[in-house]
């Protein structure tokens, strides 16, 4: 069995996938699975919500959706039902070490196993990578330019 063939078979066990491949790859194998893939961009995210939209984003979820975990939950499922074989999420820098976002974080990847659960009890797939990310960089505050006085 290729590489190519095994991350593909890991990839339709569903869960969260932990491997060295880079994004493309993973991407690739995806959609070779079977499954539709998808990024969400979380780089820029520093809250609970701030993940939701990214998620809400990737996903293409409808205006209605709450920005909370029973939303997302319920989000989540119906996007796996609404695909033919299943869904691949790839978490792009996800802060879990921030300390403001990472029980946040935690919060939503727990979501994302239940999603996991749910797509096997319905005959899918949902698997997904989290580009884990850490602490997010402190805000650059500019200094003020002094001005000359004009005495």
């Amino acid at each position: 069995m290729s590489s190519a063939q095994a991350l593909q078979a890991l990839l339709r066990q569903g869960g969260e996938i932990d491997t060295p491949a880079s994004q493309e790859a993973v991407m690739q194998a995806a959609t070779e699975a079977g499954l539709t893939a998808l990024v969400v961009d979380c780089d820029r995210a520093r809250s609970r919500s701030a993940v939701l939209r990214a998620v809400a984003k990737a996903v293409d979820f409808p205006e209605f959706f709450g920005s909370n975990l029973d939303a997302l939950y319920d989000c989540l499922s119906d996007t796996v039902m609404d695909q033919r074989d299943g869904l691949f999420l790839w978490f792009h820098r996800l802060h879990t070490g921030d300390p403001i976002l990472g029980d946040d974080a935690r919060a939503v990847l727990q979501v994302c196993q239940d999603v996991v659960e749910f797509a096997e009890n319905n005959g899918r797939v949902f698997s997904y990578v989290v580009e884990h990310a850490g602490k997010h960089p402190d805000p650059v505050v500019e200094q003020p330019v002094s001005q000359p006085d004009d005495d």
